[in-house]
């Protein structure tokens, strides 16, 4: 082996560190041609546009329903990405709220979730083509269920098996 070798070999094992090298292929062709056709669609039927103009229209709906309610609110995010963070008079976070309407949204084939340090925001990330027919069906449910009785319904709830029922 001549000296150009021994230093090749040498370079190489400063590579053998312990980590490995990993790839998801997220930069071959077929995934960039993908991702160009992507960005074509979001393009060409205006979904950053819709996303903005939906968007806005939601969280105006949102805070003028939370102004409304005996509940406290905050309302905040961008675009179709939004949260609420339910919170009582003294402003202490409220997860039982929150899981109540995440559940009710379910049972009417709405799917949200909560996050946050309390997990007392609920999350609201729909896809770029929702419309304003689905904003508007949104708000008539989110209005119909912060208006419910929450703790007279989350007491009536019985927990089976994981599964929750609600008893009226």
């Amino acid at each position: 082996m001549n000296d150009l070798h021994q230093i090749e070999i040498k370079e190489a094992n400063k590579f053998d560190n312990g980590m490995e090298f990993f790839n998801t292929f997220g930069g071959n062709p077929v995934s960039c041609a993908i991702a160009n056709k992507v960005l074509e669609i979001v393009q060409n039927e205006k979904l950053q546009q819709n996303a903005f103009k939906v968007g806005n229209f939601l969280k105006k709906g949102i805070k003028k329903l939370v102004e409304k309610s005996t509940n406290y609110f905050n309302v905040r995010g961008q675009g179709l990405f939004l949260g609420i963070e339910f919170v009582d008079e003294n402003l202490l976070p409220k997860a039982d709220k929150a899981n109540y309407v995440v559940d009710r949204m379910k049972f009417f084939g709405i799917l949200l979730s909560t996050d946050g340090p309390d997990k007392n925001v609920i999350k609201i990330k729909p896809p770029l083509i929702f419309s304003m027919d689905n904003a508007k069906f949104f708000l008539k449910l989110f209005s119909k269920i912060i208006n419910e009785d929450f703790m007279s319904k989350w007491l009536k709830c019985l927990k089976l098996n994981e599964l929750i029922f609600f008893v009226t």
